[in-house]
């Protein structure tokens, strides 16, 4: 069986897309903080058939909040994939959303943050907004300090790749500009978690402006990481083979 959306593709300033894989624990109080700040959101979870239940909480979600969807994929297809097809879910939609975000459904970013990433990509009119743990004001907390060294690295090997100034080129959570995702859909093919630099980097070859915003990000508090070791690799072979094309 293939990939299922329930829902009506509503129109809205902001499209949020939300990849989950076992979030029955979070994402449910996530669509309701979401929903609180008031603003014009049409909330695609991009769900891949997880086992705890987490499409059935999502289903429930729609019947107080027409702007919920669910978009049902048949197996665990990696992050990338997710992203992008939420992209071509919202740019193939009647009128599409000015404004494309996207974050993890685990609370490690904080839904609060988000006016704050919309009010930087209106002011700047720039292709995209990493909400950053690395500038100046941006922290991290609870992180056992090996994930810090990693992650410290992949940004170093990331920014070496992409020759760019930026402090976090890996950070997942994001708005984007709907006129840039038009431009460079066809050349996003990222399975991975390298969607992250894949997208600036697309940025970067078409002149397109980065910003950042200070960021707290927390460890998750409930359900397990899915990051894992094929996934590092994949994104490590995608900045090495960047750095080769340069």
């Amino acid at each position: 069986m293939g990939y299922q959306i329930v829902g009506n593709s509503l129109y809205s300033e902001v499209g949020v897309i939300l990849p989950t894989y076992g979030e029955a624990e979070n994402i449910g109080n996530l669509i309701e903080d979401i929903e609180k700040l008031k603003i014009d959101t049409s909330i695609l979870v991009i769900d891949d058939s997880s086992p705890d239940g987490t499409a059935d909480i999502v289903l429930e979600k729609q019947k107080k909040y027409p702007n919920v969807m669910l978009y049902s994929r048949p197996m665990k297809a990696g992050l990338g994939t997710a992203i992008t097809d939420g992209f071509k879910f919202f740019l193939a939609a009647e009128k599409s959303p000015k404004y494309v975000l996207t974050m993890d459904a685990d609370y490690s970013h904080d839904p609060k943050d988000i006016p704050k990433l919309l009010t930087t990509i209106k002011d700047c009119e720039c292709a995209i907004v990493v909400a950053s743990t690395y500038s100046k004001g941006g922290q991290i907390a609870y992180w056992p300090m090996t994930r810090k060294i990693v992650s410290k690295l992949a940004n170093i090997i990331a920014r070496t790749a992409l020759g760019l100034k930026l402090k976090d080129c890996t950070a997942g959570f994001r708005c984007y500009s709907t006129a840039f995702l038009k431009e460079t859909i066809v050349n996003l093919h990222s399975h991975t978690y390298e969607i992250q630099i894949e997208t600036i980097r697309q940025a970067k070859i078409r002149n397109f402006e980065v910003k950042e915003v200070p960021v707290l990000f927390v460890n998750r508090k409930q359900g397990k990481s899915k990051l894992t070791w094929t996934e590092m690799k994949s994104f490590l072979s995608y900045t090495i083979k960047t750095v080769l094309k340069r």
